[in-house]
């Protein structure tokens, strides 16, 4: 589906901020898969610790911060999944809900990537662009992740900014499913299949 060799991993179920996902770029116009962290440190940056980690960056305005704007030209990349978490506000609390393919495929998110080295240290990083909600997602949140289709993995990863301009829109509404789940999702020490399950599942 990828068009790459994706490494045997263990399944995860709640990836958090700074911690390792599996990407997809280009390497001399070889599709490759490389572990990076979660929250993009540019090259430039003096201390990769600096500030919180930029696990998102907005469509509408990628192309323009200095954080990303080199990168969305010459290093974007794909970022599998199979699924995605969002709250929705209720009342006081926020519950939060599991989105995935309604036919339960992976699918990949748009990203970028960096190469971030300092003396013997060495760092890739990736962030994930968010646009604005389909008319599914908005009932849970006003954005979402920009979600590349299949055919356009190709337009995403070797073409033009301009070209990969063109795919930050909201995904298809009713191509994507969303269930609650438990709370066990709001601490990122809680990763098991518990945290995928229908709420009325693990009730």
């Amino acid at each position: 589906m990828f068009g790459v060799l994706i490494p045997s991993l263990s399944p995860r179920f709640n990836i958090a901020p700074t911690q390792q996902v599996l990407s997809i770029r280009l390497a001399d116009a070889t599709r490759e898969a490389a572990l990076m962290r979660w929250g993009l440190v540019p090259s430039w940056s003096k201390d990769p610790k600096a500030g919180p980690p930029l696990i998102n960056v907005r469509a509408e305005t990628v192309r323009e911060k200095p954080a990303f704007r080199s990168a969305f030209k010459t290093r974007r990349c794909l970022i599998p999944t199979t699924g995605f978490y969002e709250w929705q506000k209720a009342g006081t609390a926020k519950q939060p809900f599991h989105i995935t393919m309604t036919d339960g495929q992976p699918f990949a998110f748009g990203g970028l990537w960096e190469h971030w080295h300092r003396d013997d240290q060495s760092i890739e990083s990736c962030t994930i662009i968010t646009t604005t909600a389909s008319e599914m997602m908005a009932t849970l949140h006003d954005r979402m992740p920009v979600i590349v289709p299949p055919d356009d993995y190709e337009r995403w990863l070797g073409g033009t900014a301009d070209d990969a301009a063109e795919l930050l829109q909201p995904f298809t509404a009713d191509a994507l499913t969303a269930y609650p789940v438990s709370t066990i999702v709001n601490s990122s020490r809680n990763e098991s299949p518990e945290c995928v399950k229908p709420m009325a599942a693990t009730d």
